[in-house]
């Protein structure tokens, strides 16, 4: 059984030890790149033009209300220094709609690359169709 053992352990012995410095390494380099922390921040960014998105043969002029939101985005420090109101876009899609008395439709955001979209408020605006002439 000794003998076994023996065998067991020292038999290739540079190669296991390789092994299990190898092995060491990599799990070191996962758990600190996994540690590592990003910081990130929030913004909200107030009074927003919602823009109207319908059809290019749809002339007649939709409203909406309220016709602002407020947009939370997230994102590093940096790139939050950058945006301005401009850069974030709050849409309703209208195309397809043909008539209706009371409708909803919810606010789509828009934001550029590096930044995350939390919440838009309110997220759902009342589409106001104009009176038949």
């Amino acid at each position: 059984m000794i003998a076994f053992l023996r065998k067991l352990v020292f038999r290739d012995f540079w190669l296991k030890l390789f092994s299990l410095v190898l092995a060491v390494l990599v799990w070191l380099t996962v758990t600190f790149a996994s540690q590592k922390e990003v910081r990130t921040d929030e913004r909200v960014l107030s009074n927003l033009p919602i823009t109207i998105l319908s059809g290019t043969e749809d002339v007649r002029n939709f409203k909406v209300s309220p016709n602002e939101v407020q947009v939370t985005v997230q994102g590093d420090a940096k790139s939050l220094q950058n945006v301005q109101g401009k850069d974030i876009r709050a849409m309703v899609d209208l195309t397809g709609v043909t008539v209706a008395r009371d409708l909803h439709k919810r606010v789509q955001v828009l934001v550029p690359a590096g930044i995350a979209y939390r919440r838009v408020v309110p997220e759902e605006v009342q589409v106001i169709f104009p009176p038949d002439r």
